[in-house]
C-alpha cells in the first residue's frame, strides 16, 4: 500500500476538514450541545462559589472538567461516556475532599492556603509581599480601585487565600506615600504634602525630618524617599 501523500500548504480541504466527512461538522455541534450541558451539570453540582472566586481546589476540578470535554469534542474515534465518567469522578472527589477538609483547619490551609497581610499601617509587608510574589504596581492598583491616594489610609490590607484583596481603611488618615502613578505629574502635584514628613519609596514607612532623610529605612534598609502626602480634600 503506497504511502499517503506529504501535506501540501494548497491542500485547502484538507487544512478546513482535516481526515473527515463533511458530516461530522453536524456531529460537533451535537457533541458541543452534549458537552456544554455536561460542563454546566458539573459546575452545578461543585457549589455555588463557581460562579464567582475560585479556590485551588475548584480551580483544580474545572482544569480537570475542561481537559476531559477536549478531546471527545472534536475527536470522531472517542465516545461521550468516558468525559461523562471523568466530570462526575472529579464531582464526587470535589464534594468529599471540601466537606473532609471543613472539619479540619490544618487540612483546609494545607489545601486552600491562608491569609496574609501586605500592608499593616501604612507600610508594605515586602519580605510577605515577595514570598506571595506581589508587586507593589499590582499592590497600588487595587488601592487605585478602592479610591485611596497614598498608603496613609490604610490600616490593614490583607491577600486572601484565593487571591483576592479586603482592606481595612484607616479612622484618621496619616500621611503616606503616594500611590499615584509616577507619570500622572499633574495629579501628583495636586496632593499636599505633609511637612516634615518623608516616605521610603520602597516600603511607604514615613519618618519625621525637616529635609529629606539622608540615612536607610530602618524598616527596609531603602535609600530613597518621597515627601509623604495627605488626602486631597
Amino acid at each position: 500500500m503506497p504511502p499517503p501523500p506529504p501535506p501540501h500548504i494548497t491542500d485547502y480541504m484538507r487544512i478546513l476538514m482535516g481526515d473527515v466527512p463533511w458530516s461530522f461538522l453536524l456531529e460537533c455541534s451535537l457533541r458541543l450541545v452534549a458537552m456544554y450541558l455536561l460542563l454546566l451539570t458539573g459546575l452545578r453540582l461543585m457549589g455555588k462559589r463557581q460562579a464567582g472566586q475560585i479556590s485551588r481546589t475548584e480551580l483544580a476540578g474545572l482544569v480537570s472538567i475542561a481537559v476531559s470535554i477536549g478531546i471527545p469534542l472534536l475527536s470522531p474515534d472517542r465516545g461521550l461516556l468516558a468525559p461523562v465518567a471523568i466530570v462526575a469522578t472529579v464531582v464526587v472527589l470535589h464534594r468529599l475532599v471540601t466537606r473532609w477538609a471543613a472539619k479540619r483547619p490544618t487540612a483546609e490551609r494545607l489545601l486552600q492556603g491562608t491569609v496574609t497581610t501586605v500592608v499593616i499601617d501604612g507600610v508594605l509587608q515586602l519580605p510577605v509581599m515577595e514570598r506571595v510574589v506581589l508587586s507593589r504596581e499590582r499592590l497600588f492598583s487595587q488601592l487605585r480601585g478602592d479610591s485611596l491616594e497614598h498608603l496613609g489610609q490604610v490600616k490593614r490590607l490583607y491577600m486572601e487565600a484565593n487571591g483576592t484583596f479586603s482592606m481595612v481603611e484607616a479612622d484618621e488618615p496619616a500621611p503616606g506615600l503616594s500611590i499615584i502613578p509616577g507619570w500622572d505629574e499633574d495629579f501628583r502635584e495636586l496632593q499636599p504634602v505633609a511637612p516634615g514628613k518623608f516616605a521610603c519609596v520602597a516600603c511607604g514607612n514615613v519618618e519625621d525630618a525637616p529635609q529629606e532623610p539622608t540615612k536607610n529605612c530602618p524598616r527596609c534598609n531603602a535609600s530613597k524617599w518621597h515627601p509623604a502626602v495627605e488626602v486631597l480634600e
